[in-house]
């Protein structure tokens, strides 16, 4: 598979193809989106573009993913020059753990199993019409904000538990990265192993609160696949703690798990025209097998989130930080 990468030293900027222990760079292209609106641009597949640019310079990349390089990992997509040109967005329910676990949250009456909440209602009616035929219009599934572009952090990044936040968790994830070309027409880069990290305690008080949930902050790479079929896609996420894995388990995405399709979310996302945009990035999320906060697990200060996926390239890994200061209202300033 077609593996890209995104490195900064200083203020250079390089994109480079992953070949197992090396990292060869590109030539004229400094971020995969210069390299992606260049192939929408010219009609040339972004395949073939990177052929035509690759050179003889390469990296090792041990050193780069370990942090012992002078190079460093970025998002595996970004808009390089205007960060609020770019949406993190995402879709929930589509995973059958998913449903079971924001069932559990929310449910009222657990001795009534014929109850059901308004979560699993969105989960079914995602089973029954997620999937229309070629050419029709499916049933919608949920959609969340996470923010522009300045929320997103790279592999080995922490990711923070704001004051204001109950908590702060995981949710092992693939990303989709979208161009908007100059005719406002959606193209698929690829796709990225992320980390959508959320306050789950604040969600469980009611379903309602799911758009405040999102911790702004999430991680994506550390490297993105061009050409992934994504069809089932095993993984694992696992947490760490002082050294030792304190709890994993497997996970599963993919549209063979989803009930959606990928195309479904995709119209559904890209329906409203103030999501063709020419020249905005888009990274959205498909959703999560499993996170440790269904199984009890309270993340603390310096635990390691990991995220693998079999064929994205090495596991994304975030530290947790818990900002511990009081939290402080935030005052608004009259103008009149």
């Amino acid at each position: 598979m077609l593996r890209l990468i995104q490195l900064r030293n200083g203020n250079i900027r390089k994109i480079g193809v992953v070949d197992e222990t090396r990292v060869n760079l590109l030539s004229e292209f400094a971020s995969i989106y210069e390299l992606a609106r260049a192939a929408v641009n010219s009609g040339v597949k972004l395949s073939a573009l990177i052929k035509q640019h690759n050179t003889d310079e390469s990296l090792d990349y041990d050193e780069v993913y370990g942090g012992g390089s002078e190079w460093r990992v970025l998002p595996a997509a970004d808009h390089p020059e205007e960060p609020s040109r770019c949406l993190v967005t995402g879709t929930g329910l589509t995973h059958m753990a998913s449903a079971k676990n924001r069932d559990a949250m929310h449910a009222k009456n657990p001795d009534q199993v014929e109850v059901l909440t308004d979560s699993m209602k969105m989960f079914r009616w995602g089973v029954e019409g997620g999937r229309p035929a070629p050419g029709n219009i499916g049933v919608a599934p949920e959609w969340f904000y996470k923010g522009c572009g300045d929320v997103l952090r790279a592999h080995g990044e922490p990711l923070v538990t704001p004051r204001y936040a109950e908590d702060g968790g995981e949710e092992p994830e693939v990303a989709g990265v979208y161009l908007i070309g100059d005719g406002g027409r959606p193209y698929r880069i690829g796709f990225a192993m992320g980390n959508e990290f959320s306050d789950h305690k604040f969600e469980k008080r009611n379903y309602l609160y799911l758009a405040g949930s999102k911790l702004r902050n999430c991680a994506i790479g550390p490297e993105l696949i061009v050409d992934h079929d994504f069809q089932s896609v095993p993984g694992e996420v696992v947490i760490e703690r002082d050294g030792r894995r304190v709890w994993s388990q497997e996970i599963k995405t993919g549209e063979a798990e989803m009930c959606h399709s990928l195309s479904n979310i995709e119209h559904h996302h890209f329906k409203f025209e103030w999501h063709r945009r020419p020249g905005d990035l888009h990274i959205h999320f498909f959703g999560a097998d499993a996170f440790s906060f269904g199984a009890g697990v309270q993340l603390s200060e310096g635990d390691v989130m990991t995220v693998s996926f079999e064929g994205f390239g090495r596991p994304l890994r975030n530290p947790v930080k818990i900002d511990s200061a009081a939290d402080e209202v935030v005052a608004v300033t009259r103008l009149d």
